[in-house]
């Protein structure tokens, strides 16, 4: 629902109520709050969830505050039943988990990677579930790799329009969690991962017959050049610029 960044030194926030889930990581101080009439607190490593309708409140453990990440997630992601397995430990120390929400704030600073968000998304939703209520181990899933090769068609079909999770979901009949885990178990990547590159792909070789950075973009179906630019430079080590003017890539004395 949103995403909120501070950085509090005095504020103290009073008691106070959401209708989202509040998911919260502190990346430098510490905050304690009240919630059910027990105090908690939020060390480096933890991640908290707080659960709609129950007050809580935040205030700096040190004269120096702290600095937060929030994202405020609606009851599609998580229904009102795990409001109790919350309540009675809303502070999570994982740091798996944790890694998870910061590269899903990192994602959603860039336009364009919406496929990537929404599976980081669903994926930072399943572990919260695991955590807050464990299953009893059992014989590891076998990768299923039917649904994964439809989602690879999928994908391939709309390389440059792409489609949202959800839309994916449907296409498939799968839930977006079974989804993202089957085509990552399948392929070794993950479902963001593959389209980027297949984009990037086809983005050299417009490149090396003369296309312009912004139009290859655009025909690639990257949301504009700096979004090309990004993810071009990270998967083959160069800037499209670059890439274009020296040629890399191409055989010498033939086409590439």
């Amino acid at each position: 629902m949103e995403v909120f960044h501070a950085h509090y030194t005095e504020y103290a926030y009073p008691m106070h109520v959401h209708e989202a889930w509040t998911l919260l990581i502190v990346d430098d101080g510490a905050v304690r709050y009240d919630l059910d009439r027990h105090e908690h607190g939020t060390p480096h490593d933890t991640v908290s969830l707080l659960p709609p309708y129950v007050p809580h409140n935040g205030s700096p453990v040190t004269e120096h505050g702290f600095r937060k990440r929030v994202l405020y997630l609606d009851l599609s992601m998580l229904d009102e039943s795990w409001i109790g397995p919350a309540m009675d430990g809303p502070d999570l120390v994982d740091p798996v988990l944790r890694r998870r929400v910061g590269q899903m704030h990192t994602t959603l600073a860039h336009p364009g990677d919406e496929l990537e968000a929404e599976s980081r998304l669903t994926l930072v939703a399943e572990r919260l579930r695991g955590r807050l209520r464990p299953r009893a181990a059992g014989a590891p899933a076998r990768p299923d790799r039917p649904l994964a090769r439809r989602l690879r068609e999928l994908l391939d079909e709309r390389l440059v329009a792409g489609l949202t999770l959800d839309e994916a979901a449907g296409l498939v009949h799968a839930h977006p969690a079974h989804l993202v885990r089957a085509f990552s178990e399948a392929y070794g990547i993950a479902p963001h991962q593959y389209l980027m590159s297949r984009r990037v792909d086809r983005a050299r070789r417009l490149l090396l017959d003369g296309g312009a950075p912004g139009d290859v973009a655009a025909a690639t179906g990257f949301y504009d050049q700096s979004h090309l630019g990004r993810h071009f430079k990270r998967l083959v080590g160069v800037t499209p610029g670059r890439y274009a003017r020296t040629g890399l890539g191409r055989p010498v004395g033939g086409p590439f």
